[in-house]
């Protein structure tokens, strides 16, 4: 039988994805940006699932790019619509309304680093390497690498990173602020295991306006972006969340969060 694509598991309301090519460095083709694109909708709408881990099968890659075997065949119209598949993909990824957390276990390079890019929170093995060397096959990032970039880290060291095509250590891209946190290898899985259990343990509403403030904040200006936080805000006192854990912490006990 032929091995999937994607590997699902589900355990303590934490959903981790693994794409799983390890012989192609997980690198994406159709077929995976599909299964991925399936998979975040199913989470989506999974009650049971709070927070999504995203990781690349194997010790080498959490996704080595593009598959550029497919891409080389591809008509000018034919590599228009293949971007517009995988950024609709990676959109739905950061608009999704739960935590998703991308563990980066190796290479990250092209439209992994995009993929990572996507996700709201990034950690890193202090082996990973991340980078968008699409300039080397003659080629732009094409997944919404040199916008995300330019969010996450700024003009200058987008400018670097795609004019040069150089890829650059995790704890670099730590320092730039592309990843949130590195850690030694053997203790990856373990430590993004800690946080996404910390936040499958905290309150689902709040946790959805918190990336919907943060989404919409970051596209439009300050005021709009204080009248759509205060908005959440007040929303958030329409929650029983809201009520358990102001009551938790003047009754000194731990909250126990229902999402309703």
């Amino acid at each position: 039988m032929t091995e999937p694509l994607l590997l699902i598991d589900t355990a303590a309301g934490i959903r981790t994805l693994r794409i799983n090519r390890p012989d192609k460095l997980n690198a994406l083709n159709v077929e995976v940006i599909d299964a991925l694109d399936a998979a975040f909708a199913d989470a989506a709408r999974d009650p049971d699932v709070r927070v999504v881990v995203l990781t690349g099968a194997g010790p080498k890659a959490f996704v080595a790019g593009a598959d550029i075997a497919e891409m080389n065949a591809l008509s000018p119209v034919q590599g228009r619509d293949f971007s517009l598949r995988g950024s609709r993909m990676m959109r739905r990824i950061e608009k999704l309304p739960k935590p998703v957390i991308a563990m980066i276990n190796g290479y990250a390079l092209g439209g992994g680093l995009e993929l990572a890019m996507s996700c709201h929170l990034r950690i890193a093995a202090d082996t990973a390497k991340v980078g968008q060397p699409e300039i080397n096959l003659g080629l732009i990032p094409g997944f919404g690498g040199s916008q995300r970039l330019l969010r996450l880290c700024g003009r200058a060291a987008t400018l670097e990173l795609c004019l040069t095509g150089a890829p650059i250590t995790a704890e670099r891209a730590q320092q730039l602020g592309i990843v949130n946190r590195v850690v030694p290898a053997a203790e990856l899985e373990a430590e993004t295991g800690k946080l996404a259990a910390q936040l499958a343990a905290a309150a689902p509403l709040a946790l959805r306006g918190l990336l919907d403030c943060v989404n919409i904040g970051g596209e439009c200006g300050l005021e709009e972006g204080l009248e759509y936080e205060s908005a959440q805000f007040g929303l958030m006192f329409a929650t029983h969340d809201m009520r358990e854990g102001t009551a938790a912490f003047l009754e000194k006990r731990k909250p126990t969060f229902t999402g309703t």
